[in-house]
């Protein structure tokens, strides 16, 4: 990796220094992409509030949901894009199972229950589509139920599109190795392990399994009006700008500061 003049005025920073010196061994070409990573993750955060105070004033509602194999880093990627957020005027919404009241209803209800009021953006870790791909695998639908969502879903989203909502769809896609290896680091991390569930232990054997649901999944479901934008997630800082880049290019803000969503080609 060869370093340049400006290379050396960001390792020479405070904020160099420690990143630096929080490598062990000391790393320089690993500590340059982090900090590069985290001066676009910067600018492009900026530009965000820029669009949640449009999102605001103008009283537009936003949906943007998060889907994709288990530990694909889909929460780590929300919480980097909301870090900065007015939290008074987003939510994210992480759903658990169904209880029996809402097992009872149908399948949309609990999920137009969030759909933002105006001025908000929803961001879905995880959403409806876990019966596209999640429950049919673990066999926590009944094949008619699963039918039923893949008829209706399309028209929908369609409906919801239709009324003013701005949705985008990302699917953080991972190999099975990479999941593998992110699986073992939750199961050896105090912190993170409760993360490891048992639909999770399942996952690798299920590899090929998911891959038939979430590759039906795409043919019926990726519209040209609700497309799905797939990302590869196998280095987490490259998904978050990915993503972070798509939501400002994507949504019509009039404040938008062209020079700043122009791809910069860094290695993160």
């Amino acid at each position: 990796m060869e370093i340049n003049t400006q290379d050396i005025e960001l390792i020479n920073s405070k904020t160099g220094l420690l990143a630096l010196l929080n490598e062990d061994p000391l790393n320089i070409p690993k500590t340059l992409r982090y900090l590069k990573y985290e001066r676009r993750l910067e600018k492009l955060q900026v530009e965000l509030i820029k669009l949640q105070s449009w999102i605001v004033q103008n009283k537009k509602k936003v949906v943007i949901i998060f889907e994709g194999r288990d530990a694909a880093g889909k929460g780590g990627a929300i919480r980097r894009i909301v870090q900065h957020l007015n939290p008074r005027e987003y939510r994210v919404v992480a759903l658990p199972k169904p209880d029996e009241v809402e097992k009872g209803q149908w399948y949309f209800q609990r999920y137009i229950n969030q759909l933002p009021r105006a001025g908000e953006i929803v961001f879905f870790d995880r959403s409806w589509y876990n019966r596209a791909v999640v429950e049919p695998v673990n066999k926590f639908c009944t094949q008619k139920e699963y039918k039923l969502f893949m008829e209706q879903v399309n028209d929908i989203e369609k409906m919801w599109i239709k009324s003013g909502i701005y949705l985008i769809k990302f699917y953080f896609s991972i190999s099975k190795e990479e999941q593998a290896k992110r699986f073992e680091e939750i199961k050896v991390n105090p912190i993170k392990k409760w993360k490891y569930s048992p639909v999770d232990q399942k996952a690798q054997g299920l590899w090929d399994v998911y891959t038939e649901f979430k590759n039906n999944m795409f043919d019926q479901t990726n519209t040209k009006t609700s497309p799905w934008i797939v990302i590869n997630a196998n280095r987490k800082t490259k998904a978050r700008i990915e993503a972070l880049e798509y939501i400002l290019k994507k949504i019509p803000y009039k404040i938008k500061d062209e020079n700043i969503l122009t791809h910069e080609e860094i290695d993160v």
